[in-house]
């Protein structure tokens, strides 16, 4: 059976800042506003790594493809949480493909001890770092403090 192990070593995915392990596999040639079109990534989480809240500029598609569900966790601009479940178990609401708009407020996690999930993310226009901002509990607290819990278990503590 695939462990997170198998699929980190056979998709030669590295440690991501946000948490968890990715690699980048493809990127549009196309360009617009001098950025690619698009941008896409292997993603693997596991239990108790989660993906800690975070923001981008564009729009990211999430790709459902092994392992366990894996939870989004999102906060609109307006401070509205939603929990999206990514995995193939339908008929109790999980989807395989889903959309975090850009300037949402996102974090990702694997619930069941011991698991892991496989994803892929596209982001349209292409992913670059400097679009990229990670959040400190401190920092979100400040502004959605309705959403501490989510806020306690996804941000960081502190800036690294």
């Amino acid at each position: 059976m695939k462990n997170s192990q198998y699929w980190i070593e056979h998709l030669k995915l590295e440690r991501h800042v946000e948490g968890g392990y990715y690699r980048q596999v493809l990127k549009s040639e196309d360009r617009h506003d001098n950025r690619a079109l698009y941008t896409s990534i292997y993603f693997l989480l596991e239990h108790g790594n989660p993906s800690h809240l975070h923001q981008l500029t564009a729009d990211e598609v999430w790709y459902y493809h092994a392992g366990h569900s894996l939870t989004i966790h999102t906060i609109s601009k307006s401070g509205e949480y939603e929990a999206i479940k990514l995995g193939t178990d339908v008929e109790n609401g999980e989807v395989l493909q889903a959309l975090v708009p850009k300037g949402t407020i996102f974090g990702s996690s694997v619930e069941n001890e011991g698991e892991y999930a496989l994803v892929s993310c596209m982001v349209a226009p292409g992913f670059e770092f400097d679009d990229f901002k990670l959040f400190t509990q401190d920092e979100l607290m400040k502004q959605f403090p309705q959403h501490e819990e989510i806020i306690k278990k996804y941000a960081l503590k502190e800036e690294i």
